[in-house]
């Protein structure tokens, strides 16, 4: 409004009768509650008034700027640039360069970035790459590729200590070497098949799954089951502060010798006995169980993708109370 309408509008207030006042002020007050939010003194790092805080990811975008800084140089003092592809863009007061929220994030350089909420829920509910691309109205192959953008960070996000009593096993997937039309070192399988042999054999893919009692998950896909590659996975995550708790496996128990840790093997995984009811591997073989009937509704898994979808099981293990599209795409961000 400018300035002289304003000072109009002050001096008719005088001539308001007391029903007019009223819808006046029930009209500020409803103009206050949609107005956007300030910083404290009207200024905040991203440049002064926050108004239209929102961009193609909510209000994801701005909250990961404000809590990361200049993806470029780390600084801090970071100033709107306007809008650019539906994103809110920043610049750097101390590198001079501009970014938005999905510069050096796995999330850069896509598109359609309005349909990647639906993408999320997809995520979420666990649905096949056919179903998501219908839902997001997308070619599968692009669904394909946001599916693996998304769980690029989830992948890496991994608990670096684990606490108290820590219950570690080891799972068998069936080596998979689905999408792959050429160069196969074996000879295919119809519809999948199965193992030659279940459990340790070079049909398998070896998976070490670790949980502390607080329900924090740790897992690795193995190159091979040796003690060497138990301690190259749990350095510095299991250390001589836990206890571990397995089946005995000759792997987990030489490396929890050479490394010093407190180690008790189960004989009966289930069944702990009645002097030590703490003493068990109930939670790490219920983990284990769960992704494993979850993992069949894709059908089988490429090996190469499977830290992936490892680390798509641990984000859903947080809890549907928490985990929203919103959430997602935070987490894809990192």
């Amino acid at each position: 409004m400018k300035a002289s309408d304003f000072s109009a509008w002050l001096l008719a207030i005088a001539g308001l009768s007391s029903a007019q006042r009223a819808e006046a002020l029930a009209a500020l007050a409803k103009a206050e509650a949609a107005a956007p939010s300030e910083g404290a003194g009207g200024s905040s790092r991203t440049g002064g008034k926050r108004r239209d805080r929102e961009d193609a990811l909510g209000a994801t975008g701005l909250e990961r700027v404000e809590r990361q800084g200049c993806p470029h140089c780390a600084g801090r003092e970071i100033i709107g640039w306007g809008r650019s592809h539906g994103l809110l863009r920043f610049r750097c007061k101390s590198c001079g360069r501009t970014f938005n929220a999905l510069t050096k994030t796995p999330m850069a350089h896509l598109r359609k970035k309005e349909k990647w909420r639906d993408h999320a829920r997809a995520m979420i509910e666990g649905k096949s790459l056919s179903k998501t691309a219908e839902l997001c109205g997308v070619h599968p192959t692009t669904a394909f590729r946001w599916r693996h953008r998304f769980l690029r960070s989830p992948a890496a996000d991994k608990p670096r200590t684990l606490s108290g009593i820590v219950e570690a096993d080891e799972t068998f997937i069936l080596e998979s070497f689905k999408g792959r039309r050429s160069d196969l070192p074996r000879k295919a399988r119809k519809r999948g098949g199965k193992a030659r042999h279940p459990g340790l054999h070079q049909d398998n893919i070896a998976v070490l799954v670790a949980r502390d009692r607080k329900g924090a998950t740790f897992d690795a896909v193995l190159p091979q089951v040796d003690s060497a590659s138990v301690a190259s996975a749990f350095a510095g995550v299991v250390t001589p502060g836990n206890h571990l708790v397995s089946d005995g496996g000759r792997a987990i128990a030489a490396f929890a010798r050479k490394a010093g840790i407190p180690f008790h093997a189960v004989a009966a995984p289930g069944k702990p006995a009645p002097e030590a009811p703490h003493r068990h591997i109930n939670n790490v073989n219920a983990y284990h169980s769960r992704f494993k009937q979850w993992l069949n509704r894709f059908n089988g898994v490429a090996t190469k993708y499977l830290p992936s979808y490892l680390g798509w099981r641990r984000w859903l293990e947080k809890g549907e109370d928490i985990i929203t599209p919103q959430t997602a795409l935070a987490a894809a961000l990192g």
